[in-house]
């Protein structure tokens, strides 16, 4: 078997690319695409993207990026027959590991988001420590592991999978760690307390929601589409 893999850029995937990357998984193609996820240009010198979070310092956001980033996954599970997983290897090897396993297999458009920390996040520990500032960035709910699996529908099974536990690392400690959330505390600190308040309701927000998603009760799907009834146009 043929694999096809794509790889690139949250400016890419998420901004300049996007119309592209939408395409892809509309053709309902058999190809696999991989996001790495750095949540800035980094490339170009550090602007602010689609993938920026809420609150974070770059350029084109030097007071804090004012609105909440794009959530490619969910986007994507939209289309009923992409694979989507959403991983951070610092955090879960072996998640990451099942989610391309999975998106190798699946009969279908793949597409897997990986959380990348960055020297643009001026991670206070410094790079050496980007896998341990991976795994606290999960362990304090600002990022989310989870897969989507369409043919679990099928199965009678919910698609939606969480692949960690409720956060049990202080979000405010996770900010505080990283350049891109603590610099405003210098500069403006009234306006970045507000902006840091904000980011984690938001990052509260997305984990209810998620785990709203991964607690629905998919038991009863097969018998639903076996009722469901089918318009006659001869009754008529």
């Amino acid at each position: 078997k043929k694999s096809m893999w794509m790889y690139g850029g949250d400016g890419w995937a998420y901004d300049i690319g996007y119309g592209g990357l939408d395409h892809v998984l509309a053709s309902g193609e058999d190809v696999n695409i991989l996001v790495v996820d750095t949540e800035v240009y980094s490339n170009t010198g550090g602007q602010s993207s689609k993938a920026t979070p809420f609150g974070a310092v770059a350029q084109f956001a030097a007071a804090g990026k004012r609105t909440e980033k794009k959530d490619l996954g969910m986007l994507a599970t939209q289309y009923q027959n992409v694979y989507v997983a959403s991983v951070a290897l610092g955090a879960d090897p072996a998640q990451y590991i099942k989610a391309l396993r999975e998106a190798e297999a699946h009969d279908g458009p793949s597409l897997i988001v990986a959380y990348a920390p960055c020297i643009n996040h001026g991670i206070v520990k410094g790079m050496a420590w980007a896998q341990e500032e991976a795994k606290l960035a999960v362990r304090s709910g600002y990022w989310v592991l989870y897969r989507y699996d369409p043919k679990r529908k099928l199965e009678g099974k919910n698609p939606f999978m969480l692949d960690f536990q409720e956060p049990r690392y202080d979000l405010r400690e996770f900010f505080m760690g990283e350049v891109r959330f603590n610099s405003l505390q210098r500069t403006f600190p009234e306006a970045a307390e507000a902006l840091l308040v904000e980011a984690r309701n938001q990052c509260r927000n997305r984990w209810a929601r998620y785990t709203h998603l991964a607690a629905q009760d998919y038991s009863r799907l097969l018998d639903v589409l076996e009722d469901y009834p089918i318009h006659d146009q001869e009754k008529e």
